[in-house]
């Protein structure tokens, strides 16, 4: 083989699957602080079916210092991030390879990553190896179907804990050294082996619960946070466990808190790394913010059988694991809180970013091609992590929950410790089942976009005499798509009838029995069907004219209102409803609203609505006023957690001088929020507003801050408040930073963007958007798997103008862009897109 392939295409990854098994590796590193490499030697076991050509390993990025293959030293002979190990040195049956080797470390852009803590002076290592990035750390096979068993040895230094899959099972302290062994795990892919490293403390070590790992400066913090969220797991595990008929599947559970961790956490068997910033909040949490955090839990710990135990056979069934580990999230914090709404929370968390992904021309399937791993981090978005979960609520709705639960059972029974693809899951439910699901899955797992589906309705006699619903392709393709939702019939006395609906046609008349005429219909209630569910003219005029009304018993039950409201602003992002109409409509209901995550949820889609949507005009008008009721209601309200939504909605309203009064008074501390402590990302938040808002106090705000705050979080957040001064100098010094210190950490990066395109500085940013899509390549490459579509949304998020618009399509057509960065494009300019209709259908707002 003269030259190896790039990446790994799936062709090499089909041919070594069939090759090669029985994987064993033995992995020693030894770990020197502040070291921009760590020296490493490896002994990998493997059977081979034959030997009729040589055989690729895949290591990038690092450097081999020797290798023998099978007793018999050997010059490596490497080529496009493999080396390439040839035919008459194997054997067919066992081999055994020994390499010392150099890995590459940095604070980003590596797979190894150091993080140095501002707090106290200390450095932790940690690995991120999803998709394929185990081999710029170690030789290997890196594809999810070889898997491998892992046994890690780990020199460091004697005052750091080392955490990895599985337990220590002997250590030795040698000067200001210590090695630690660690047991061999099960067979696990490559991307889920993980170490962590450094002055870890483990916190409120109790019999029964996971481990719980956190750096020594937060240990503190930790403390108080620590025993629900290990409560959360044991429960968690008790139950899949029984859900599944699995018990969980590994020998131990850790979960160990990465400050700047890349994602909200990563499913290593036996040691779930969790962004650190996810479980010790730096903001005063609501309820929401504290379900979200059971959530991820819980997602994370699913992964440990969806996605460890039974894992995808290769990364375009990505869904197999991300979009079951959401669901599955969800059924199991409602079967522990059956009192908490989580499926209003499923609703609320999950459909607007699956929708959002969508109705664009950027859309993919569930189910994504992925001719190469190099290009896998282009199936990680919403459309694994919220449409897949969306789709399996409806699975899950014509199936049954018993057949539904079988079905997962029989799955990973049929396939423990090994690899499944989406096929064998369709198996599973239509053998448990006896219904077919071809039709359902091809269209839904295999089809990109969703059905918009809209109700017809008339009345004869005070009786509802017809009732039809319709769907079309929002994509504007001629698809159908079979579907099964719950038709709420609400009347304005508060009574509801509930009809079933399937179909698969473009219409279909629903039976519709002997139920009086209703005052409104909404086709998708208790939200088990998935698509854009639009209301009609006649129900949308009813529910404008009682939703904000407190009194009104039109309205049965929180759920009922959070999905009509959602509706609302569905009709606002379509152009049938004005959005300064919904902003008056949310004004008038919001104070009275005693639901949490709904007023939430108003807020936001206000601001969107005020800062895409309408005219300077109304907008200085209508946010004055959103800026006076958050002041009013973060003192006054009854409930703390609606007094925390209110205050942290004031940022969004404060372009007014009473807005960014009321913010100077928070910070100074004459304004208070009764019952709330505000913590220190509160405070930087309103400092970047200031400073966003060009506020004549804002720099001497910022200074007095940075003084008071000079922790390491207090450095990352002032950097990123920096970012959100409106002038060139600094947008430009900002801009060449992003692109070219690859010493700045990302998550500093990622939490600079939103300050650096603020909603107020359009003009100013716009012309960093073409720059800001020439990178994009250089971006993808280097950066973390969901860093790409962050820095798009920033950069087309800050931006409203037709001018703008135009400006990103002139970009496609000039330019030849891969597939995947040309639909990621398209995804977000949707926005753009939406917000040029909106203006043009209401000019006058």
């Amino acid at each position: 083989m003269a030259q190896a392939p790039a990446g790994i295409p799936r062709e090499l990854a089909k041919e070594r699957a069939a090759r090669v098994s029985d994987v064993r590796y033995a992995l020693h590193y030894t770990l020197v602080p502040h070291s921009a490499q760590t020296e490493a030697t490896e002994i990998l076991r493997f059977r081979l079916v034959h030997t009729s050509q040589s055989l690729l390993l895949d290591f990038r990025d690092g450097k081999v210092a020797s290798l023998t293959i099978n007793g018999t030293s050997s010059t490596p002979d490497e080529s496009n991030g493999h080396l390439i190990l040839p035919a008459d040195k194997l054997h067919a049956g066992e081999n055994t390879l020994e390499l010392h080797f150099v890995a590459n470390t940095a604070p980003a852009e590596k797979a190894i990553t150091r993080f140095e803590d501002h707090d106290d002076g200390s450095e932790y290592i940690y690995t991120l190896f999803v998709p394929m990035d185990a081999s710029m750390a170690f030789p290997c096979f890196d594809q999810p179907a070889l898997k491998g068993r892992f046994q890690l040895t780990m020199t460091a230094p004697a005052a750091w804990t080392v955490i990895s899959n599985t337990g220590a099972v002997s250590t030795k302290v040698v000067g200001d050294m210590k090695d630690t062994a660690f047991a061999e795990t099960h067979p696990i892919s490559t991307y889920l082996f993980a170490f962590a490293a450094g002055p870890f403390e483990k916190i409120h070590s109790a019999p029964g619960l996971p481990g719980l790992y956190v750096r020594k400066s937060k240990a503190q913090a930790a403390q108080s946070e620590a025993p629900e969220v290990q409560q959360m797991a044991a429960d968690g595990i008790a139950y899949l466990g029984k859900y599944f008929a699995q018990p969980y599947p590994f020998p131990k559970y850790d979960m160990v808190l990465i400050p700047g961790f890349a994602y909200g956490g990563m499913e290593h068997a036996g040691a779930t790394f969790l962004r650190e910033e996810s479980v010790l909040f730096r903001t005063a949490p609501t309820a929401t913010n504290l379900r979200n955090r059971d959530i991820l839990v819980l997602h994370e710990l699913t992964h440990q059988w969806f996605g460890d135990f039974t894992t995808m056979r290769w990364f375009d069934d990505l869904w197999l694991k991300e979009g079951f580990a959401q669901y599955m999230a969800y059924d199991a914090l409602a079967a522990l809180h059956p009192n908490d709404e989580v499926w209003k929370h499923f609703y609320e968390s999950i459909k607007p970013g699956a929708y959002g992904i969508d109705e664009t021309q950027g859309t993919t399937p569930i189910y994504q091609d992925i001719p190469n791993l190099k290009d896998a981090k282009s199936a990680y978005g919403a459309i694994v992590y919220s449409k897949a979960p969306g789709v399996l609520r409806q699975l899950a709705y014509v199936l049954g929950e018993h057949d539904f639960q079988l079905g997962l059972q029989q799955y990973l029974a049929a396939h423990r410790y090994s690899n499944a693809e989406w096929s064998d899951l369709i198996g599973s439910f239509e053998q448990v089942s006896g219904k077919s699901l071809q039709p359902w899955a091809a269209m839904w797992i295999r089809h990109r976009g969703m059905p918009q589906v809209e109700a017809s309705w008339s009345c004869t006699d005070g009786k509802l005499a017809r009732l039809t619903l319709s769907q079309h392709d929002v994509l504007g393709t001629d698809a159908l798509w079979p579907i099964a939702s719950e038709v709420l019939l609400g009347y304005a006395d508060g009574r509801t009838a509930h009809l079933h609906a399937q179909f698969a046609a473009q219409s279909a008349d629903i039976p519709t029995g002997s139920n009086a005429c209703p005052a409104y219909v909404f086709a998708n209630e208790n939200d088990h069907g998935y698509g854009l569910y639009l209301l009609d003219e006649q129900s949308r005029d009813f529910l404008t004219q009682h939703i904000a009304d407190a009194n009104s018993s039109a309205i049965s039950t929180p759920f009922t209102r959070t999905l009509l409201w959602g509706a609302l602003w569905d009709a606002v992002r379509t152009a049938t409803y004005n959005p300064a109409d919904y902003a008056h409509l949310v004004l008038a209901a919001l104070p009275n609203e005693r639901d949490e995550s709904l007023t939430a949820s108003l807020l936001g889609h206000s601001q969107t609505a005020l800062h895409r949507y309408v005219g300077d005009a109304t907008r200085t008008r209508l946010t004055t006023q959103f800026a006076t009721l958050a002041v009013d209601r973060m003192q006054h309200d009854a409930a703390q957690d609606l007094r925390i939504d209110w205050f942290r909605s004031l940022n969004g309203f404060s372009e007014s001088e009473a807005g960014r009064s009321a913010l100077r008074s928070l910070l100074n501390g004459t304004l208070t929020v009764p019952g709330v402590t505000l913590r220190q990302q509160d405070r930087w938040s309103m400092i970047t507003a200031l400073v966003a808002y060009a506020d004549p106090h804002a720099d001497a705000m910022l200074a007095a801050e940075e003084q008071r705050d000079p922790s390491g979080d207090g450095k990352k957040f002032a950097w990123a408040a920096h970012a959100a001064h409106p002038d060139a100098a600094t947008k430009q010094q900002y801009f060449d930073e992003y692109l070219h210190n690859p010493q700045r950490p990302e998550d500093w990066i990622e939490s600079s963007l939103g300050a650096f395109n603020y909603w107020n500085q359009s003009r100013l940013t716009a012309t960093y958007m073409e720059p800001a899509l020439e990178a994009l390549p250089q971006i993808k490459q280097t950066r973390k798997i969901f860093f790409l579509v962050g820095w798009l949304n920033a950069f087309m998020d800050g931006q409203q103008s037709e001018a703008a618009r135009d400006a990103v399509y002139t970009y496609l057509k000039d330019h030849t862009l891969d597939e995947d960065l040309r639909l990621k494009i398209l995804q977000v300019v949707d926005e753009l897109d939406r917000t040029v209709a909106i203006r043009k259908k209401y000019p006058n707002v």
